[in-house]
């Protein structure tokens, strides 16, 4: 913890010299650690900064245990948002089922996983990742009728075959190791490539 106070003891010095003050309503603190501790603010020469659970950078929701369940239902949720801002077209006779599937890829899908790159996939984030999928290409592709005449739902190896296994998972999967790539060639002495 002293390590931390004189952190923003430093940040403050430095900020006054360049004529900035730190704003302690808005400026917070996240503790990053696997071992439970009180909340509890820091008071630095009459600057009181408040602990918070989390908070969202660059759009995309930190914790202090690290953990990305948080994170997901919440792109997750956004996901839903694009897809009934959407559904009109997602609808529409008009279109052909290539091209919805195309708008399915390019408006919705981004918004779930921005900054998948770093994601641990666990069975049960690929779970939801999957349930939201199959709502988007159950609307695309409609019910199949049976030689009885009954409508039924597509089932979901129909849907992955449908898709062609380019599925939510597959393309996480893709950018990892398109991200592994870029950190990879990067300089030995890079600050990203040390941090992994």
């Amino acid at each position: 913890m002293h390590a931390l106070e004189d952190t923003f003891q430093n940040l403050k010095e430095i900020s006054v010299r360049v004529g900035l003050t730190i704003n302690e309503h808005k400026t917070k603190y996240l503790r990053c650690t696997k071992k439970r501790h009180k909340k509890e603010g820091i008071d630095i020469t009459q600057t009181h900064l408040e602990q918070v659970k989390s908070f969202k950078y660059l759009g995309s929701t930190v914790n202090g245990n690290n953990s990305i369940e948080e994170e997901i239902k919440r792109r997750v949720s956004l996901g839903n948002k694009a897809l009934y801002a959407n559904q009109g077209l997602l609808k529409s006779k008009l279109l052909t089922k290539n091209s919805k599937l195309r708008m399915y890829r390019t408006l919705v899908r981004p918004v779930v996983t921005y900054a998948c790159e770093t994601w641990v996939l666990k069975e049960n984030i690929k779970t939801k990742l999957k349930v939201l999928e199959r709502k988007v290409l159950r609307r695309i592709y409609g019910p199949t009728k049976q030689k009885d005449g009954i409508w039924r739902i597509k089932s979901n190896e129909k849907l992955n075959r449908l898709n062609g296994n380019k599925n939510t998972t597959n393309y996480i999967k893709a950018q990892r190791l398109a991200w592994f790539g870029h950190v990879h060639h990067m300089p030995v002495n890079s600050k990203v490539k040390n941090s992994v």
